[in-house]
């Protein structure tokens, strides 16, 4: 889990979150309220096809954003994030601490760093060359 998260809050522009994502190197922001609770998360897919795509460029967050946040507790075992991961099909799940409050982002790359099979080897590879392009 990276608990150097970033993250957005929902009356914010989507510009707003392009450029944390770009200057940050992500894709992906939780979203979050005034009160500091997870509301959604914007992908930078999310951005291209929602907004921009669309013609809508001043989109605000709480516009473009998945409002269902596919979550879990920092002290969750890994296969409970596997299984979310595989039943949501999402690469990348919230983590809330026990407060419900953001305590970090965990992604599918994060899981493959600590796996020694083929397919995790292969992702590392492949999210390590991707880093450096």
């Amino acid at each position: 889990m990276n608990p150097r998260v970033e993250r957005i809050q929902i009356g914010e522009k989507i510009r707003a979150a392009a450029i944390r994502m770009r200057d940050h190197d992500i894709g992906f922001l939780p979203v979050v309220d005034e009160r500091g609770m997870v509301v959604g998360t914007i992908t930078d897919r999310d951005i291209t096809v929602r907004s921009v795509a669309e013609g809508h460029p001043e989109s605000t967050v709480g516009e473009c954003m998945t409002r269902e946040v596919i979550s879990c507790f920092a002290n969750d075992d890994v296969s409970r994030v596997e299984e979310l991961m595989s039943l949501y099909q999402k690469s990348r799940i919230v983590i809330l601490d026990d407060q419900g409050m953001l305590a970090g982002v965990i992604s599918l790359s994060d899981i493959a760093q600590h796996q020694a099979d083929a397919g995790a080897q292969t992702l590392r590879e492949v999210t390590t060359r991707e880093a450096h392009v």
